[in-house]
């Protein structure tokens, strides 16, 4: 019965198939053949323009380019407004299957002595100059730029520049000829390539046939043109603006223009046309293999730490259980010693509660949101997806949080519930809104695209004070009504008196020691993390990997602290409680410093509010991983705490 089941639902999805809301295929055909399960006008849309010498995007009307109708545009998920993009439909007119040679999409005209127009020049100058790059999509795809690399390989970037600065020690990255040092030639044109797989009557339908096709990819290659007045765009003259003012009197006309191609290539499936995107990346081989090693070294020194740990506490048990073998093997020493202070409330308990519970919120969210990303519904082409994911798991996982937070705090004896739930529900969360808020007001006074609206901002609030609250406070109260964790032994009255601590088990050492090794199971793949977050050129996809490197880090900060919290018991220190959550939480304390090392090695950005926004957005991710990394550590020594002391035998 089962097995006929089972067969029945592997028909059902062959036959009605299965595609991601947004990333069904979509069917066009000729005009003069247009059927209704296909449409004959490609819309080409433009996104906001960025580049790699400045964290600020700005929405492509800024730079003054073709006018555009933003009434048709689509909706943006709350990941994409986040992110400043901002798609709308571009001034490119393209049908199915029509070819177009030098059509005109728009002239823009600049009059000298004009300073509206001489501001806009300036404009586009200084986007020029900071390499600024388009980023358009067609069919949900990214119109990819390719070239060839020196090693002779292609790249295909998902952006390309607006124009270039000749400069006397720099090229452009598009030939010019007859260009000029200190010259600024604007990209006024562009040849589109697009490719279609036609398909067949079996796959799409009798109907549909060999009248039109799936779009699997298109290609731009950007030119700078003077067409004096007319469409010319087989001049090589290119267009220059110049560095000075213009004259009064004179104008200057640009002239936007676009040819357009189609080629079929029923070779390439519409299921796999993101691959020549992705598997023309840099370094791509070298990604995969240093992620290969740096899992076999991390799996390979937390197998040694586990096997040490192990062994160490089998032979201590042994001897402090054993009853017959005389009087000095009864005696009391390392860890054992200090059983009636171990579980003695720690300083600034409400605190550490607090942090604690926000610390589960993000462990639950950052594996819900991998879990989804690695089944694909988080893939690059759902734009947003993964950033709109991340933040609604992030506000329904508030019943954890209180939960968690009450739960430790009244272990701790704890007696102030409403500052426990308040403080959980509004100290972490408050802190990433406020750092959030002030970077969002550095890009509205810069007028950026990044900057969010007002309304998506009265939105977060909402979901935050009308959602994410009042689950906090569902869970505290769950929490609160349950009774205190009983500990296996009792703690004394009188504190015991710590010895001193050499330096290997002081706290501050060990912070240092105990990020070390999580650090270096993540350093590689932060690597790439980073450049899709701040390079325009680089789309992040390796979600599976990603997620073996997440479990790897759980499993390495787990084993790090416990095995540091065992070295400290020995020595008679029983002050765990902040230590085991600062100890892997330092792991935070490296990411800082290679983020630090990254902006200097890796960007080009100099203009103060950019390194400004990039330390902000910088210190938002330091936290929230602090509070990941800390909650994986505590909990892990606390579980390893009550199970070695409910294991042995005390008086």
């Amino acid at each position: 019965m089962k097995k006929s089941i089972v067969i029945l639902l592997v028909h059902v999805y062959v036959c009605f198939g299965f595609y991601l809301p947004g990333l069904a295929p979509k069917n066009y055909c000729k005009q003069e053949h247009q059927l209704p399960s296909c449409q004959s006008t490609v819309t080409l849309y433009v996104n906001r323009l960025n580049t790699e010498e400045s964290v600020i995007p700005y929405e492509y009307h800024h730079f003054d380019f073709c006018p555009i109708d933003e009434t048709n545009s689509p909706v943006e998920n709350l990941g994409q407004v986040v992110f400043g993009e901002r798609i709308r439909p571009g001034p490119y007119k393209i049908d199915f299957l029509k070819e177009e040679n030098c059509k005109v999409a728009c002239t823009k005209t600049y009059q000298g002595g004009d300073s509206a127009a001489e501001k806009k020049l300036i404009t586009i100058k200084k986007g020029i100059s900071l390499n600024y790059l388009h980023h358009w999509i067609v069919d949900n795809m990214p119109v990819t730029w390719c070239y060839i690399l020196e090693n002779s390989k292609q790249y295909c970037s998902t952006g390309f520049p607006i124009g270039c600065l000749v400069r006397k020690d720099d090229t452009c990255p598009i030939s010019i000829e007859n260009s000029r040092v200190g010259n600024y030639y604007i990209f006024n044109h562009v040849d589109l390539v697009i490719t279609y797989h036609s398909g067949d009557s079996e796959e799409w339908g009798a109907s549909f046939g060999n009248k039109g096709g799936r779009i699997i990819s298109v290609k731009v290659t950007p030119r700078s043109i003077d067409h004096k007045g007319t469409p010319k765009c087989d001049s090589k003259e290119p267009l220059s603006i110049p560095s000075a003012t213009i004259p009064s009197g004179q104008t200057l006309d640009i002239m936007y223009t676009y040819s357009v191609q189609f080629k079929q290539d029923n070779s390439i499936k519409w299921s796999s046309r993101w691959d020549y995107i992705l598997e023309s990346m840099p370094h791509t081989s070298i990604q995969w293999f240093s992620i290969l090693n740096s899992l076999v070294i991390v799996l390979f020194l937390s197998g040694m730490v586990a096997m040490i740990l192990l062994r160490t506490l089998h032979k201590d048990i042994a001897r402090y259980n054993q009853m017959d073998t005389g009087e000095d093997a009864q005696e009391e020493f390392g860890w054992k010693l200090v059983h009636g202070d171990i579980f003695r409330p720690p300083r600034k308990g409400m605190l550490l509660s607090v942090l604690l519970g926000s610390g589960v919120q993000v462990f639950c969210m950052t594996m819900v949101t991998l879990a989804f990303a690695c089944l694909g519904f988080l893939s690059p082409a759902n734009r947003g997806s993964l950033m709109t994911c991340a933040m609604v798991l992030f506000v329904l996982l508030g019943t954890p949080a209180g939960y968690i937070s009450a739960r430790v705090y009244k272990s701790f004896g704890g007696i102030k519930w409403k500052s426990n739930v308040i403080l959980t529900s509004t100290l972490c969360p408050g802190v990433v809104f406020g750092l959030f808020f002030i970077m969002n007001l550095i890009l509205w006074s810069k007028g950026s695209s990044g900057a969010v609206p007002f309304s998506t901002l009265i939105a977060l609030l909402a979901l935050w004070f009308g959602v994410s609250v009042p689950l906090t406070f569902a869970g505290a109260y769950i929490g609160f009504r349950k009774r205190p964790l009983e500990h296996p032994v009792r703690t004394n009255q009188i504190p015991r008196q710590i010895p001193d601590q050499s330096i290997y088990t002081q706290a501050i050492p060990g912070y240092f020691m105990g990020g070390v090794l999580p650090f270096g199971c993540i350093f590689i793949q932060l690597f790439f993390i980073l450049n899709s977050i701040w390079s325009s050129q680089h789309t992040y996809y390796m979600f599976g990997f990603l997620f073996l490197v997440f479990l790897i880090l759980v499993i390495t900060c787990s084993e790090t602290t416990i095995l540091l919290c065992y070295f400290h018991l020995c020595a008679e220190d029983y002050h765990w409680w902040w230590r085991s959550f600062l100890t892997s939480g330092f792991t935070a304390g490296y990411l800082f410093v290679y983020c630090c090392h990254y902006f200097v090695t890796k960007l080009q950005i100099e203009d103060t509010a950019s390194t400004f926004l990039y330390f902000g957005y910088t210190i938002i991710m330091v936290f929230l991983f602090f509070l990941l990394t800390g909650s994986i550590g505590f909990f892990s020594c606390f579980w390893f705490i009550r199970k070695i002391y409910s294991v042995v035998k005390v008086d």
